[in-house]
């Protein structure tokens, strides 16, 4: 029995706890089994890198709970990007991806794959098995949900998303002390979400509830309010520019400073209509998403709102790599425990699927078919604590 793991995507803080957790499972489950990883996610599997899991691995397989990232790598690799592959050296001309990967695990001997990213990540382990069905090779492909951003249809909760949160609000707890630094300061705390607001609203709370358990000084100018939320943005919310802008001004008025927590995927559409406009190549990944990181949507938004507002210095900040590159929280790390529990158990009785949180499960813990794996699961900003948080901050 040949066990593979594969990681791939943007990381998560579950990668490395969730190959720990697996290997644990599978040393009570079939101790004597060979574990692998293909490094860097679907390029190692392209380019047959490898790397065998020794006795070592398996009796300090916990060691990898205390560590972000992921110990065999990542990357962002679609298989039914052809050209993409080749460019990068990853396959040869006239070769087909899906071919040399489906080839590559066959050679290897691998009865199981485990694959841990996010939608992409899976839809091509989907993909990968169907293929191989095709072809009459028999594999079983089970994979765990990882993203930061909370938006995979139809798990409720992916692995990595609430200690992201929680660690978001950190970096901006620290953050925030800079509006001493000022008068008239805007800061702007840029958080991943491409299509989802759910990080950035759960980062927005997670930050507010660690104000609760701060003592304030406020006859030394000391006070929450300098120190909280202002405002809140995300791709599913629609607010008018020119309300907020006035709201805003407000607010910049009473306290000096104003705070923002800003998803990454607001306004984009707006972005990049923008750049079109003006004839500037937008940068796209293999996937056909727009990279986010170089266009910067945080330092748009702080131009926009800098003159209306007559701040006197402007401060934007993301949170993102120091979020996603920690190393699982106690809610993150009982959640990968329970999933990796049954990921194993599954795919020894041959099972193949994607275990998680089912929504449409009244979200029970199972292991749902490939084919309903769906990315771009909009945030439901009705929900009553982010409704309520809103209020609080006057942004309703």
């Amino acid at each position: 029995m040949k066990i593979a793991f594969l990681t791939a995507g943007g990381i998560a803080p579950c990668l490395s706890a969730s190959i720990g957790a697996l290997v644990q499972r599978y040393n009570d489950l079939s101790p004597d089994a060979d574990l692998m990883g293909y490094m860097h996610g679907y390029r190692g599997l392209l380019l047959g890198k490898s790397l065998s899991f020794p006795a070592e691995v398996k009796d300090d397989a916990e060691i990898l709970y205390q560590f972000g990232g992921s110990p065999i790598g990542s990357s962002r690799v679609k298989l039914t990007n052809k050209d993409d592959c080749i460019s990068k050296g990853y396959i040869n001309d006239g070769e087909d991806p899906m071919d040399v990967a489906a080839d590559q695990l066959i050679k290897d001997g691998v009865n199981i794959l485990h694959t841990i990213g996010g939608d992409d990540t899976n839809t091509m382990a989907a993909a990968l098995l169907t293929h191989l069905e095709k072809s009459g090779h028999a594999l079983t492909v089970v994979g765990l949900p990882k993203t930061v951003d909370n938006d995979v249809i139809p798990i409720q909760q992916t692995l990595g998303a609430w200690t992201a949160a929680e660690q978001g609000a950190i970096f901006f707890e620290n953050i925030a002390n800079e509006n001493t630094t000022s008068t008239r300061q805007l800061i702007i705390h840029e958080v991943m979400g491409r299509h989802s607001g759910w990080l950035t609203a759960a980062t927005a709370c997670e930050y507010r509830k660690r104000l609760d358990d701060i003592t304030f000084l406020p006859d030394l100018l000391v006070s929450r309010d300098r120190w909280d939320v202002d405002a809140v943005y995300i791709p599913e919310l629609d607010w008018d520019f020119q309300s907020e802008a006035q709201r805003l001004r407000k607010r910049m008025d009473q306290k000096d400073g104003v705070n923002i927590f800003l998803s990454e995927g607001a306004g984009l559409d707006t972005l990049v209509r923008e750049m079109e406009a003006q004839e500037e190549d937008v940068p796209m990944d293999a996937f056909g998403h727009v990279r986010l990181d170089e266009i910067n949507p945080g330092q748009w938004f702080a131009k926009q709102f800098a003159s209306y507002l007559d701040a006197e210095k402007v401060l934007v900040q993301k949170s993102g790599y120091f979020a996603r590159s920690a190393r699982p929280g106690k809610r993150d790390l009982d959640l990968i425990g329970r999933s990796a529990s049954m990921a194993a158990e599954s795919a020894l009785e041959g099972k193949s699927g994607l275990v998680g949180l089912d929504e449409e499960d009244s979200g029970k813990l199972g292991l749902i078919d490939l084919d309903r794996i769906q990315g771009g699961k909009q945030f439901d900003h009705s929900a009553d604590w982010f409704q309520a948080m809103l209020n609080d901050i006057g942004q309703l």
